[in-house]
């Protein structure tokens, strides 16, 4: 294949991939329109205060669109003293008073923070607790931090406060650093809606005024952008995750009536999601709470904690969302910096369900997906520049290439170690309920594989780019069926010196298969092994563990007692989705084509038309543009010729 044809599949395949990667996610991002609301953003919150609970009664009205009460902020001082202190909240919203432990106090809100005196110096881990009593029409950054809407003619409200959006409905500490122990939700609306939010639901109380008042109480720490609100005259469905003989948990399903048959089979799939998740990564983290999903009128769905918003429906999104409340909600990003830990492991989940569901092609074809996305990624997977939603919510960075980053890791460290190091995060009592960075992920992952792994995590997470490999080998009879493997590997990078990685490379031979494993630290590198029977062909990065090009593969006999055959090899993977690699050797130099036809006979992509050395080959062939179905590949070269099938299945 020519570099012109390979730049132009690649160019092609990376429009196709922005337009079809995961619409729920493509959705996310296209309501980021709004950053202008970012330049008022006071991240991150009062550093001098560690917010432990909130308690939100707050009544919503739909017509007027409007919300009042207040909020209730259990506070722990967090420095030597203070004597004053400040929470976050938008200027829309208007405070009408505070209360200091019971007391009418003092404020000042301006520039979207409330500035409160306190009625003494507090001094280190004392404790005090204000009640801030507001009104208003709540904003709406970001994702669109607090929606009013209709379907099929019903009212439908509901939040989404990611990153920096709860300050657009409630006052808060907003920063996903500060967790609190706690929250409860008083929700009161006209009483033919139902309101939805965190936890369980403790009580629901009739106001006899054409009003009820939902309490909803969350047991176990919370960031404050997963706090929620859902609302609208929802049909409620209940399954149940069991998980044990005479255990259970009830998954709440809250959703349009209209919409119900036509989701149904992703509400009952959800315990068994529920179930995967268990094994791999430790018992759901809310057992004693719940799991459920709230429906709402987005294109994409939020992880709210023990109740995911969905405005999208499908095995992968619902798959994704769920996975977060492990990493997500259970263990939060301490900052914005470190968000692929929360949505690079949830893009991973969704391969980890799939594996579990349909088998280990299905894991492939969906960590492919990934990779080619990720390959479109600019800049570190660190985010840099967080006053930007558009930066943190990268698709093809935090999500696609995050998830990139743990399937390479379980390639280093194995199937096994692997999810012992992702129990090992969930449950480590540092982080397990808390915050993490990916210094302390890298720690889990260290301690549990016994690795030094930090070339790994500086190179994938803080560096940018992914490596881009021409291998040449040859072969050379020692004795017997014995033969010498040398290998020459070059990085053909333009930013970053080279990559760091071990390297699977599986040895086609006339005895069988050899797997070996080299470690790859230089931009130009050679390597020798012995191999047992004459080998013919070589798969590098066997199993597809790295992110990665492979420009090329050429090779030399270094032994002339040996001749080299002409031959094709079967594609792999096959069934392919959307790329395969194509093997072949050639005994003389000379003319070589290798194309492929579809099913009626018409050639739908040229690989090969040019002059070829005698040698072993190996082509990427990409058929993003091309629908599902059967093809052949057909090869000649001088009196040469041979044709196989391939299966591209989207």
């Amino acid at each position: 294949m020519t570099l012109r044809i390979i730049a132009l599949l690649i160019f092609v395949s990376s429009l196709l991939i922005a337009q079809e990667y995961k619409p729920w996610i493509k959705g996310e991002q296209e309501r980021y329109v709004k950053t202008v609301e970012l330049s008022k953003i006071q991240y991150p919150g009062d550093s001098k205060i560690d917010v432990t609970y909130y308690g939100l009664d707050i009544k919503v009205t739909y017509s007027p669109q409007y919300i009042s009460g207040s909020v209730i902020s259990n506070i722990k001082v967090d420095t030597d003293s203070i004597n004053s202190c400040k929470l976050d909240l938008r200027n829309e919203l208007s405070v009408d008073s505070i209360l200091l432990n019971g007391t009418t106090t003092s404020f000042s809100h301006s520039n979207n923070q409330i500035n409160i005196d306190l009625d003494k110096t507090y001094l280190q881990d004392e404790i005090f607790s204000l009640q801030i009593f507001y009104q208003g029409v709540p904003g709406s950054s970001g994702f669109g931090s607090f929606e009013f809407s209709t379907h099929n003619g019903n009212p439908v409200i509901w939040t989404l406060s990611e990153p920096y959006g709860a300050p657009d409905w409630f006052p808060c500490k907003d920063t996903p650093a500060d967790k609190a122990d706690s929250s409860d939700v008083w929700i009161t609306v006209a009483d033919n809606l139902i309101p939805v939010s965190n936890g369980t639901l403790e009580g629901i109380i009739n106001n006899s005024d054409g009003t009820h008042t939902y309490h909803w109480k969350n047991h176990s720490p919370i960031a404050q952008y997963l706090i929620s609100l859902a609302i609208s005259n929802y049909q409620q469905y209940d399954t149940y995750f069991h998980y044990g003989e005479s255990d259970s948990m009830v998954i709440t399903h809250y959703v349009f009536p209209e919409s119900f048959n036509s989701i149904k089979q992703y509400l009952d799939e959800t315990d068994d999601m529920i179930s995967v998740f268990s094994e791999r990564y430790g018992l759901y983290p809310f057992i004693n709470e719940k799991y459920g999903h709230a429906e709402m009128l987005w294109g994409g769905a939020m992880e709210h904690q023990t109740c995911t918003s969905m405005g999208f429906w499908g095995t992968g999104v619902v798959s994704h969302e769920l996975a977060h409340q492990w990493y997500g909600d259970k263990i939060t990003c301490k900052d914005w910096h470190h968000i692929w830990l929360n949505e690079g492991f949830a893009t991973y989940s969704e391969a980890v369900y799939l594996e579990a569901k349909n088998g280990s092609s299905a894991y492939n074809s969906q960590i492919q997906s990934e990779m080619d996305y990720a390959k479109t990624a600019q800049g570190s997977i660190w985010v840099r520049n967080i006053s930007e939603v558009w930066e943190i919510f990268d698709g093809a960075r935090s999500y696609a290439k995050g998830g990139c980053v743990l399937h390479m890791l379980r390639g280093i460290v194995g199937d096994s170690t692997f999810f012992d190091i992702m129990r090992a995060y969930s449950d480590d009592p540092n982080l397990a309920y808390g915050v993490a960075t990916t210094e302390d992920f890298q720690a889990v992952a260290e301690n549990v594989s016994g690795q030094d792994l930090d070339y790994f995590f500086q190179e994938w997470i803080y560096g940018e780019n992914y490596p881009k490999y021409s291998i040449h080998w040859s072969k050379t009879h020692l004795a017997d069926e014995m033969y010498q493997v040398d290998i020459n590997i070059t990085q053909n990078n333009t930013k970053s010196s080279y990559f760091t990685m071990p390297v699977k490379i599986n040895v086609t031979t006339s005895l069988g298969d050899t797997v070996v494993t080299i470690f790859n630290d230089a931009r130009n590198q050679d390597f020798q092994f012995e191999v047992n029977g004459n080998p013919t062909s070589i798969n590098f990065d066997y199993g597809n563990w790295i992110l990665k090009d492979v420009l090329g593969i050429t090779t030399g006999v270094n032994d002339n007692s040996i001749t080299l055959q002409y031959s094709l090899d079967q594609n792999y993977p096959n069934p392919f989705n959307p790329k395969t690699n194509i093997g072949f050797r050639i005994a003389k130099s000379g003319l070589v084509t290798l194309k492929v036809y579809d099913i009626l006979g018409n050639e739908v992509a040229k690989l090969i038309n040019e002059n070829k050395e005698a040698g072993t080959y190996s082509v990427e062939f990409d058929g993003s543009v091309l629908p599902s179905g059967v093809y052949f590949y057909k090869i000649n070269a001088g009196n040469f010729s041979e044709t196989k099938k391939l299966v591209l299945m989207k």
